[in-house]
């Protein structure tokens, strides 16, 4: 009993170090774990297993082909020639951007990367039409979100084996429904209530002024497609596959190797594959089994999916959802169930599904990453004063809010029921 409250502070410890500190959460779980695993009696060799090399693999290889394609320009031209689409009808903008995020997320470089793209991308386009950049942002950066949980980008990825690893199997598609249902209809909350459907201006992108794709371009477009097409059809596993197709496009020159190797995102794999490090000791000292007690005692029926998911959007505030939500209590999530007596009106797809969109809302938090972006965005395109950029500070963060109980209340009432 000591030990496993022993080893939740420890967890603790790194979430807070790592926000206050802010320092890679990773790292600092790496490091826990021996000392943890020293204290709890564990070789220092099964600390090491806890590296889940085969999700490692994954991520890299899916990051780095992603990579090239984003050094190399194909993303953003993309980008534009599909909001040139909307032709003159400019309130349709913002409904381009999220399907464009969704899909550009969804075959493969996930939630963070193309959450960047769209920011940047998005932020200039409201710059260039003289609007009120949060009727285009959020609902860019939402589409992103939503669909960075498919089941051959990252954070799918990341959520698909973590519940593998608890014993739910087949969890993918409907997992990946529910994300693309709930933050559809959220993005149609932020459409209305920023009034987007009132944006009047003149097309920021013309089809015909637009440059066509070059043979780089091409190329990378096809052996994007030529992954996608294997996986899903094929069976292949993502990440050797993602390796093969960045190796014969590395070979082929597309893009600068340097360039593209400098461009996956390191920080968040380290932080995912550490902070798994970490759990994996957590799971043997019985800390997973007295987290899921804690919150099977405040839970019934009707409300474990709600807390739960509660739980996970203050966690994100200050932690990263695929680095340090996801791994610490998707694992809970077995206990929680056995603890309220396996009820045939919960199933885990439910739970997981609820936990991982409530957290991802509440990203968009400026404290989180792709507040942060959004941030980051609006100083470089608008040059605001410290006053109006306090202002967007608030009102992410009040976005964040507003998308975190949107997903709870939904949650309680059976959001994420509709596929399971």
């Amino acid at each position: 009993m000591n030990l496993a409250i022993l080893s939740l502070i420890f967890v603790l410890a790194a979430i807070i170090l790592g926000f206050v500190k802010k320092m890679n959460t990773g790292l600092i779980a790496i490091g826990l774990s021996l000392i943890i695993g020293r204290i709890g009696g564990i070789p220092d060799k099964d600390v090491i297993a806890g590296f889940n090399t085969s999700l490692f693999v994954m991520l890299l290889g899916v990051t780095y082909l992603f990579s090239i394609a984003n050094c190399n320009g194909t993303l953003e031209l993309f980008a534009k020639k599909s909001v040139a689409l909307a032709g003159k009808r400019a309130k349709l903008i913002p409904v381009v951007l999220y399907i464009l995020g969704v899909f550009l997320a969804a075959i493969g470089p996930g939630s963070i990367p193309v959450m960047a793209l769209m920011a940047m991308f998005s932020m200039a386009l409201a710059a260039q039409m003289k609007i009120n950049p949060l009727k285009l942002v959020p609902i860019a950066v939402s589409g992103a979100a939503a669909g960075g949980l498919s089941p051959i980008a990252p954070s799918g990825i990341i959520a698909i084996d973590l519940a593998a690893k608890s014993g739910f199997t087949g969890i993918g598609m409907p997992f990946f429904f529910n994300s693309l249902l709930s933050y559809t209809l959220f993005a149609i909350v932020l459409y209305f209530f920023f009034k987007a459907y009132q944006i009047e201006s003149d097309a920021p992108f013309k089809m015909d002024d637009l440059p066509k794709f070059n043979r780089n371009q091409i190329i990378t477009l096809a052996g994007v497609a030529v992954m996608v097409v294997l996986v899903i059809f094929g069976k292949f596993n993502i990440g050797l596959m993602a390796f093969l197709v960045a190796g014969v496009l590395t070979f082929l020159r597309v893009a600068d190797e340097k360039q593209a190797v400098f461009g996956i995102p390191w920080g968040i794999l380290v932080m995912v594959a550490g902070v798994n490090v970490l759990m994996e000791v957590v799971m043997k000292l019985q800390g997973i089994k007295m987290m899921a007690a804690f919150l099977g005692s405040l839970m019934n029926e009707s409300t474990a999916t709600p807390i739960l998911a509660l739980t996970c959007g203050i966690m994100t505030f200050f932690s990263s959802t695929s680095g340090v939500v996801m791994p610490t209590m998707i694992p809970t999530i077995k206990d929680i169930l056995a603890t309220l007596g396996n009820p045939q009106s919960i199933t885990a797809t439910e739970m997981i599904s609820a936990l991982v969109n409530t957290s991802q809302n509440a990203g968009v938090s400026p404290l989180s990453t792709a507040g942060a972006l959004m941030m980051a965005a609006y100083g470089s395109n608008f040059n605001p004063s410290p006053k109006e950029e306090h202002k967007l500070f608030v009102t992410l963060f009040g976005i964040a809010v507003a998308g975190m109980t949107f997903m709870v209340v939904g949650s309680y009432f059976g959001l994420f029921k509709i596929f399971h």
